[in-house]
């Protein structure tokens, strides 16, 4: 037999990931055809100039269903990267 550890499938798929709060400043409305309806959301820890990110505003529901969100909600911003992509912070 092998000393050689199997990796689980939630091993192999776990990515390195940090999540940040934030809140959505506003919806910006659509501007058909182009331009689908955006949510611009603040993300805390971010720099002054870079923390707002716009997304569209399409999430889908534990049933399925098509949902938006609305100005005040508060989100959770996840960043995660394959480990490939990443390399060991030095302090």
């Amino acid at each position: 037999m092998s000393d050689k550890s199997i990796d689980t499938e939630d091993e192999k798929t776990e990515k390195p990931s940090v999540t940040l709060p934030g809140t959505v400043e506003k919806v910006i409305p659509a501007r058909p055809p182009f331009e689908p309806e955006k949510a611009q959301i603040s993300v805390e820890g971010g720099e002054e100039f870079y923390k707002e990110i716009r997304v569209e505003n399409t999430l889908k529901d534990s049933d399925g269903k098509e949902v938006k969100l609305k100005p005040g909600a508060e989100v959770e911003v996840t960043i995660e990267a394959d480990k490939d992509a990443t390399i060991e912070k030095k302090p």
